[in-house]
């Protein structure tokens, strides 16, 4: 894979990680900044290092599939793991500013 076509689906993914979201906040995940690592290997394989915004999150399998299944579906793309993490902790300073504002924050 090229270094351009790399891009292109690091691009891709980004995008896509905006369309998933935590069902009980109207904010992306990518947004919350609850994306640590996105790290694609030259052979297409895709490793996301995630966190959630707490660890006893109920819907943290539905949150995990839902990256999964969508970022699959990438061209160029050949497997997905996704890794929960809990370090560093999650917490508010971690979202985008657009985030902050959507939910009141700022």
């Amino acid at each position: 894979m090229t270094a351009e076509e790399r891009l292109k689906i690091e691009e891709k993914v980004v995008e896509m990680l905006h369309t998933v979201y935590d069902p009980e906040i109207p904010v992306d995940i990518y947004s919350l900044g609850l994306v640590y690592k996105i790290d694609l290997s030259e052979d297409g394989d895709l490793t996301i290092d995630m966190t959630l915004t707490a660890p006893n999150c109920p819907m943290a399998d539905f949150i995990m599939e839902d990256v999964r299944m969508k970022l699959e579906s990438i061209e160029g793309v050949k497997s997905v793991q996704v890794n929960i993490v809990f370090e560093p902790e999650w917490n508010k300073d971690m979202m985008s500013e657009e985030a902050k504002l959507e939910l009141g924050l700022l």
